[in-house]
């Protein structure tokens, strides 16, 4: 059972990395033997024989198995790394198209006003983490960053501040616990690293629903502050920009707060 569950789930994911489902099917069908015919793919997957070999066909073409011009053929997976460096490649060359093709796609109602403010929410970890990877990117003249979760501090937002720091751009980073600090100060030497003061940033949660996740301030005109439900399986935000919006004003205050001991130890 767990066996068939695994199966199942590995299909599912080669169906959303572009295979059709019984191409994902046999292919993992073909994960599971050194070598098969299309009887017992066919049995194995779960596929109609007829469809087996339509679905092979089409994995060959695609470099994920070979075959083996015997009576009956046989047919096996190409290693597992192999697959993976495929897959990985074709999908990025998809998401590669397609960016391209957007930024192509002319606008529908074209303006030339400029953006001077404005305040967006998001939703989901994946989607707030790239858009703070993003907007470390873009940062030109100072990034400050406020984490009060763990859960938000990952490899690639590391890295990220990292490159940041190494572009020149003064990147401080604000924690609510001496061993966040600490770690931080290890893992991004070339950062500020202190410990904010916004003591309503300690709350984590337990008393309420949510709390807070991150504050991120990019070059005093954008911001991002996110709240994390107190499961960790949900964060939320709200994303700023516009020097004279209000709300970055407010955070600029606060942030400001909450570097104040830093800053009047600075020599």
């Amino acid at each position: 059972m767990v066996d068939n569950d695994k199966q199942e789930q590995a299909a599912g994911l080669l169906q959303q990395l572009g295979l059709k489902e019984y191409e994902a099917k046999c292919f993992v069908a073909l994960m599971r033997k050194e070598t098969a015919t299309a009887k017992e793919v066919s049995e194995i997957a779960d596929v109609p024989r007829t469809r087996v070999y339509d679905a092979i066909r089409v994995l060959e073409a695609q470099g994920l198995v070979e075959i083996q011009h015997t009576n009956p053929r046989q047919y096996r997976a190409v290693p597992l790394e192999e697959a993976a460096k495929t897959l990985r490649r074709q999908y990025e060359s998809r998401v590669d198209e397609l960016e391209e093709t957007l930024d192509d796609i002319e606008p529908a109602n074209p303006s030339g006003d400029k953006v001077t403010h404005e305040v967006w929410s998001l939703s989901g970890k994946e989607g707030i983490t790239t858009r703070t990877l993003q907007l470390l990117e873009d940062a030109e003249s100072e990034v400050v960053l406020v984490v009060s979760s763990p859960s938000v501090v990952t490899e690639e937002l590391v890295e990220r501040l990292n490159e940041t720091a190494e572009r020149g751009v003064p990147v401080l980073v604000g924690t609510v616990t001496t061993a966040l600090r600490d770690e931080l100060r290890e893992k991004v030497p070339n950062a500020e690293v202190f410990l904010s003061e916004l003591d309503w940033l300690h709350d984590d949660g337990t008393d309420g629903e949510v709390a807070i996740g991150r504050m991120l301030l990019m070059d005093r005109e954008t911001i991002l502050l996110s709240s994390i439900h107190e499961d960790g399986q949900m964060e939320r935000a709200i994303f700023g920009r516009g020097f004279e919006n209000g709300l970055v004003v407010i955070t600029r205050r606060l942030m400001a707060t909450g570097l104040a001991t830093l800053r009047d130890h600075k020599p």
